[in-house]
């Protein structure tokens, strides 16, 4: 039973977002679902349409449980390159956030939907192009606004910058080394010090 603070729906997410992260669509069973949430089949699809509804709003939640942090830190600042610096260090910490939590959902999810299962890889694909956008956009506005130097191409910097924190990311959790991110978010701030300001 869900406690007072929290509606069914809402329940059965925290309990099932963790184990969708940790074992994928195919790997999550019915008796994971049941077991975590205590409740029956029944009591968890009457929320839910089916399970891969299910799956596509606790991938949702567990990209919101690793980035609201980030979105905080980014909302303080209006400088384009402060919020850039804030960037890169919330990923030198990222590797210890997604260890705690299985994995990064991102790449969990992106790894175990392709090609398999369209409706949960489309979610990935939104959050992933977002994310990107979110980049760009940091970039473009510190054009526009004279902390950037206006000769940057603000949708090949933000795409490539974005593909080097995936690919770092992806080297962190696959070599089980954090060194990867740090490495990368120094070669990111150095980037963005040589090519940026003016």
């Amino acid at each position: 039973m869900a406690p007072d603070n929290l509606n069914t729906r809402d329940f059965i997410l925290q309990k099932v977002a963790p184990i969708f992260n940790k074992k994928g669509y195919a790997g999550t069973s019915l008796s994971d679902l049941t077991e975590a949430t205590g409740l029956t089949k029944g009591a968890i699809y009457f929320h839910f349409v089916n399970k891969e509804e299910l799956a596509v709003q606790a991938f949702k939640l567990n990209v919101k449980k690793v980035t609201s942090s980030l979105s905080v830190q980014l909302a303080q600042y209006d400088n384009s390159i402060d919020k850039l610096q804030v960037l890169t260090n919330y990923y030198r910490n990222y590797y210890d956030v997604i260890s705690m939590n299985g994995g990064c959902p991102i790449l969990n999810m992106g790894a175990d939907s392709n090609n398999i299962n369209p409706a949960l890889f489309e979610a990935v694909k939104k959050v992933s192009k977002r994310l990107e956008m979110d980049l760009i956009g940091i970039i473009q506005t510190g054009i526009n606004n004279g902390e950037i130097r206006s000769n940057i191409d603000a949708d090949m910097y933000g795409k490539n910058i974005y593909a080097m924190i995936e690919g770092s990311v992806f080297m962190a959790i696959t070599r089980h080394d954090g060194s990867y991110l740090n490495n990368m978010m120094d070669m990111i701030d150095q980037l963005i010090q040589e090519k940026f300001i003016r």
